[in-house]
């Protein structure tokens, strides 16, 4: 009788060599770089800040549950994606924002911004900017915050500029805004939190540098051409920077790794035209903050940039053929 062989070869799909990353560990320096800024939202919003963000993050982990016991797919909300996804939903809301809103908001991002295309991985758009996108287009009184925090003492420096002109926004003062004094998201606004948070994401690699940078490039480009049209009407480049939530688009909603692109060129035109594209809506559009439909603007750009091809070495850039290999 003969005895089995041993295989020469062990077959097995890629990768074959692991860095150690995972998608656990992504998500919780997520959360990391995060909690500066929610700790400021809790420290200006009191007990209305940890009341949204608690119950934003236990509906998105509670729908992504359910919705996978429904299509009868793998659990995966022990990967903390839901998690970091009603988070980054809750940041977008005023403290003032009733129960149910979140409630609807919250699922909303997990069902139509996740879980309906297949899950983490496969959204062409920011699952925490559509939650917010329902809520905003449905109850867009709730969801704005000069009109639902009247008994508050910070200044709403966009809805002033909107409505009142540019003399409106002149006792504001740029570090007020870095700290975080002002109306917006209840996360959003803390500017000088989020960028520390930005730093560990870009220490630890976890964020390419080319979406914020082209971000914010194409932000303060589109608000200096304004600015040189006519300084009587148009705000300073810095303040469009620092007022409202440009910064957390910049750094945490623009780079969301499903709805960017890859590639060094294409991650830095699609910060570029949603950077210019956050001054447009901000100028012609109806919404004193345009950062979070900016970013959606530009993530259905996305499949597009993708099919610009990496620079081969010493050749110049190009658009792949949708009929190569035929």
């Amino acid at each position: 009788m003969l005895k089995p062989l041993n295989p020469i070869l062990t077959v097995a799909v890629p990768p074959h060599v692991h860095c150690g990353r995972s998608i656990r560990r992504y998500m919780v320096d997520t959360l990391i770089a995060l909690m500066p800024a929610a700790l400021m939202a809790v420290v200006v919003f009191r007990v209305e800040a940890l009341r949204v963000m608690a119950l934003s993050c236990a509906v998105a982990v509670a729908a992504e549950f359910l919705l996978n016991r429904i299509m009868r797919r793998e659990q995966s909300v022990d990967d903390y994606s839901a998690l970091v996804t009603g988070l980054l939903f809750a940041f977008l809301l005023p403290a003032s924002s009733p129960w149910w809103l979140v409630v609807v908001g919250s699922f909303a991002a997990i069902a139509l911004g996740k879980m309906i295309f297949g899950g983490l991985g496969g959204s062409p758009l920011c699952p925490a900017l559509v939650g917010w996108a329902a809520c905003r287009i449905s109850w867009g009184s709730y969801m704005d915050t000069n009109a639902t925090m009247l008994s508050s003492h910070l200044a709403a420096p966009l809805q002033q500029l909107k409505y009142f002109g540019l003399d409106a926004i002149g006792s504001i003062h740029y570090p007020d805004l870095l700290l975080g004094n002002q109306l917006g998201g209840l996360g959003a606004v803390h500017v000088a939190a989020l960028l520390v948070g930005a730093a560990y994401l870009l220490l630890r690699g976890h964020i390419k540098w080319e979406v914020p940078a082209g971000f914010i490039a194409g932000l303060l480009l589109a608000a200096w051409v304004y600015r040189l049209m006519d300084p009587t009407v148009y705000a300073p480049p810095l303040f469009h920077l620092l007022a409202g939530g440009a910064i957390f688009g910049a750094f945490f909603l623009a780079t969301d790794p499903s709805s960017s692109p890859i590639g060094r060129l294409p991650a830095i035109l699609f910060g570029l035209m949603a950077g210019a594209m956050v001054v447009i809506i901000r100028v012609y559009g109806m919404y004193p903050d345009g950062v979070p439909f900016a970013i959606l603007l530009a993530n259905l750009f996305t499949p597009l940039l993708d099919r610009i091809r990496p620079k081969p070495f010493g050749g110049p850039y190009s658009f792949q053929s949708g009929t190569e290999g035929a």
